[in-house]
């Protein structure tokens, strides 16, 4: 879903790169979901495809900025817990979206809207 959003977040954004510390994330993006598509949403070993609704969202987003004229998103690996200030940001916003899933509250993904803006280039308080 962060990556989903990384992308909605940024149709303007021309040269776009997100950072995550998830390869499975990357993977899937790069490799994997338009095999599983052709496939009729099955992985290649014929198990269903998992996040379907999150697949075709992330293909959409991908071929609106084609459409667009716009180059495809570049995803570099990043270590997760390893100092690395926006990865601590990625977790801070994942942990908050996780407790507001426990108790059952919209949690809004984009930074942007009606939210204040925030210094990504020190640590949250909770970082890490």
């Amino acid at each position: 879903m962060g990556l989903l959003k990384a992308i909605e977040d940024h149709t303007d954004v021309r040269e776009l790169v997100v950072q995550a510390d998830s390869k499975y994330a990357i993977d899937t993006y790069e490799k994997w979901m338009d095999g599983h598509r052709r496939r009729g949403w099955k992985t290649s070993t014929g198990a269903p495809a998992k996040n379907v609704d999150i697949l075709e969202q992330l293909i959409a987003a991908r071929e609106a900025r084609r459409d667009a004229g716009m180059p495809d998103v570049v995803l570099e690996h990043v270590r997760g817990h390893s100092g690395h200030v926006l990865n601590a940001w990625a977790d801070e916003r994942a942990v908050r979206a996780s407790e507001h899933a426990a108790k059952g509250t919209a949690s809004a993904w984009s930074s942007l809207g009606s939210h204040d803006p925030i210094d990504v280039s020190t640590r949250p308080k909770n970082g890490r």
